[in-house]
């Protein structure tokens, strides 16, 4: 008769505990003594793992004890099955124990080099058990991993209006005008934002955020307009253009010392209020087994980027 495989009696973890120990000390009473059991019930163990698989694992004599053909291939199979169990219990103490364990962050390219200085601060100081892994992706392809699965937690510009998806506000941040050193609105504040209808506007290419956001400040400034002749894949190369006097662009004030010390040939200028900004947020899965830690790691954020040029929200915002 056969038996199938859902009906077959299975291996338990101590008589594969039991074998191994004899495996590795080839002596009953020193195998039992590792492993903390006595030695009638390491026996026992072995024998019922024998009757279980259908072959004889041990060959004993009076003398000494071996491993069979079968016991020497089986032998490696069962460490494995062992190590892995290990490895299942040490990630369950880590998803127990808070901040512990891997968390795949995803960010955005004109958040990433600004923000995160003060983001692995944070966790190297508060939460140094965190294996902390960083993805730099584009908002589509941030969005795209969170949902399959890939990624755990995002660093970006919301709103997203993505469902499935919670998003934990951290701050609000300003835009500012940069441009070249003769630019009639270099060095102004209180720059209206009608000013953008006629300003040859630098952006950068389709897929970021930041390009989209700064064509809807054009919108609300009345351009109706695509104001786009060249585009860049980064911020620092926007601000080399602006820079060889080939038009202007808007910054994140996150990322106006970084980008604008680079040059001397550059101006910045500030917009009347309400000045045009952004917000930036943590975004996670909607109900996130881990929806308390990223909840926690968001207030600690907050008040680790007190000291950025941004206005830092509520716990409520």
């Amino acid at each position: 008769m056969t038996v199938s495989s859902g009906t077959r009696r299975q291996p338990s973890l101590s008589q594969l505990r039991a074998f191994v120990a004899v495996a590795e000390h080839l002596h009953f009473r020193d195998a039992a003594s590792a492993i903390g059991m006595s030695q009638p019930a390491l026996s026992g163990a072995v024998s019922a793992l024998e009757e279980v698989l259908g072959v004889t694992l041990i060959e004993r004599t009076t003398r000494k004890v071996l491993l069979s053909p079968a016991g020497e291939r089986l032998a490696v199979r069962a460490r494995a099955v062992l190590d892995e169990v290990g490895a299942l219990m040490e990630e369950a103490e880590a998803v127990r124990a808070p901040f512990t364990g891997a968390l795949r962050l995803g960010v955005i390219p004109t958040v990433a080099p600004y923000l995160l200085p003060t983001v692995l601060r944070l966790v190297h100081d508060r939460y140094p058990h965190l294996d902390l892994q960083v993805h730099e992706e584009q908002t589509a392809r941030l969005v795209e991993g969170l949902g399959a699965g890939r990624l755990d937690l995002l660093l970006l510009a919301v709103p997203l209006g993505v469902p499935g998806v919670v998003e934990l506000p951290l701050f609000d941040e300003d835009f500012v005008l940069v441009t070249p050193l003769d630019h009639w609105l270099g060095g102004r504040e209180g720059i209206p934002r009608e000013a953008l209808k006629e300003l040859n506007l630098l952006l950068l290419d389709e897929g970021h955020c930041l390009r989209d956001q700064a064509l809807e400040i054009c919108r609300e400034a009345g351009r109706a307009d695509a104001p786009v002749t060249t585009t860049a894949a980064g911020l620092s190369t926007l601000v080399q253009l602006v820079a060889g006097d080939l038009g202007c662009t808007l910054l994140p004030r996150t990322a106006l010392k970084l980008e604008t010390t680079r040059s001397s040939q550059l101006l910045t200028g500030s917009f009347a209020e309400p000045a045009p900004s952004r917000r930036i947020a943590l975004a996670m899965r909607t109900g996130a087994a881990r929806g308390a830690e990223y909840r926690e790691l968001a207030a600690a954020l907050r008040e680790a980027m007190r000291a950025l040029p941004v206005r830092v929200l509520d716990l409520d915002a």
